[in-house]
């Protein structure tokens, strides 16, 4: 074993071999730390006994040239959605429409007029950007845009209750992904939470008997990823705002999905409109990247002493969007002024209202592709069913059709592993020993490398 270990050659020494050169394409910095980990490794295996006899220079350049190369990859990539999870959070949420890359693109390559009001020639406001579109498909009074809606809740919070009581329901003190809960959230803004009702039952009557001097806030909280059935009620949004006129205290709605649109599998199961729930409630706040279908980000509408009230607090500062979000939320507004249009264009309402002949189609060109090129592969065309995700509709199920993947020459789980290790990674589900494809989730653009990636993880794990 010392005598493996003294062989092993310096890194001085291997940087100035001729054969070095093959990493000059890579961070030189990168390379070297690159080099000591690979002979670091091969000192541990020599010491635990795993190695034998020594590798080549070149063995050992070649592993150095594998490991920078993925050092200097970003972690961050596209990958091909075959989940059947529309508004998967983990992957994402919602694809762009074509209209709002571009105009990321348009922002990222200059300059923009973010904060500077091109007719006086003086400096402006970047809250004013998406304004006229949201009152115009909302009829709200005024809006505001914040960087995700959990931050649009806590700057409500601090903006209008901070140091007061916030009536509301039991049931609805909700936890989203990443614990973002309710009551802490009241906690961090300053507000001081006021739980009315029971967890399966809340009637205007407690927040009537909540209302005090010290009331700040009504508010209600759309349990977005979750439902309560049987022996439920809860206050509907009209009677809140019915009880916060009475009592003269603002009312406030987290309808968290962002439904602008009847798709028919929206209202009638629960899910609030934004238009509609903004007649109602003084603010309304919901996600720019669930149902809505564009980027990340938080949105406020309603009332104008309220909302300038939002924008004057020094929260908002720091939670203010950047031009990238702004640029895409304001592209994805204008495809809403044509409602055929949006469903048309923007990814998350087409795929929701992708029909199932459509489908089927698509599941058996990419089956008949795959299967001509790995023909020992066992390829089925199956029935599946999708969910929205993302926190909206979870007790809906949309039927669809996908791809069944059973391989012979390695297990399922390899199959599944090697499918995410690919350059362009291609994310399904293992259900009954076999690997599911989605077709709704994979845009028609991806299916040519669904069709490659095959082949590719089964050639290279033979």
């Amino acid at each position: 074993m010392k005598d493996l270990l003294r062989k092993i050659p310096k890194v001085d020494d291997i940087l100035k071999d001729a054969r070095w050169g093959q990493l000059a394409a890579y961070p030189e910095g990168c390379a070297k730390e690159s080099l000591r980990c690979v002979l670091g490794d091969l000192r541990a295996a020599i010491r635990g006994g795993r190695v034998k006899e020594l590798p080549g220079l070149d063995a050992v350049i070649e592993e150095t040239r594998k490991l920078t190369a993925r050092s200097v990859r970003p972690g961050l990539k596209r990958v091909i959605n075959g989940t059947g999870v529309i508004i998967h959070t983990n992957l994402g949420r919602s694809p762009l429409a074509r209209s709002a890359i571009e105009s990321l693109l348009s922002m990222a390559s200059g300059y923009s007029n973010l904060e500077y009001d091109l007719g006086e020639g003086k400096r402006g406001n970047r809250h004013e950007h998406c304004l006229s579109l949201l009152k115009r498909l909302t009829n709200a009074e005024a809006a505001v845009v914040v960087n995700n809606n959990a931050a649009a809740v806590l700057l409500v919070l601090n903006t209008l209750a901070e140091g007061r009581e916030v009536i509301i329901g039991r049931g609805e003190l909700i936890e989203i992904g990443g614990s973002f809960r309710i009551p802490e959230v009241m906690e961090k803004s300053g507000a001081i939470l006021r739980e009315v009702g029971t967890t399966n039952r809340t009637f205007r009557e407690d927040y009537e008997r909540a209302v005090n001097e010290k009331t700040g806030l009504i508010m209600k909280a759309h349990t977005s990823n979750y439902r309560i059935r049987g022996f439920v009620h809860e206050a509907t949004s009209a009677e809140l705002a019915s009880l916060a006129a009475e009592a003269r205290i603002p009312f406030y709605f987290d309808t968290g999905s962002g439904l602008f649109l009847d798709l028919g599998v929206g209202p009638g199961l629960g899910e609030p409109s934004v238009i509609e729930e903004a007649k109602r409630a003084d603010l309304v706040s919901f996600s720019g990247d669930k149902l809505l279908g564009g980027p990340q980000a938080g949105i406020a509408i309603g009332k104008a002493g309220l909302v300038e009230a939002m924008k004057g607090n020094p929260l908002a500062r720091a939670l203010r969007p950047d031009k990238f979000t702004l640029a895409a939320l304001e592209a994805t507004l204008l495809l809403y002024l044509d409602e055929e249009r949006a469903k048309e264009e923007i990814p998350v309402l087409g795929m929701l209202l992708q029909d199932q002949r459509t489908l089927e189609k698509r599941a058996r060109r990419a089956g008949r592709l795959v299967k001509k090129a790995w023909p020992g592969l066992t390829v089925e065309v199956v029935k599946l069913f999708s969910e929205v995700g993302g926190g909206s509709l979870p007790d809906v199920s949309i039927p669809s059709w996908g791809l069944s993947f059973l391989p012979s020459s390695v297990s399922v789980e390899k199959f599944e592993e090697r499918m995410r290790g690919l350059d362009i990674p291609v994310i399904g589900r293992i259900e009954k020993g076999r690997f599911l494809i989605d077709m709704r989730t994979v845009q028609e653009e991806d299916e040519p490398h669904l069709v490659a990636a095959v082949p590719t993880v089964l050639r290279d794990g033979r």
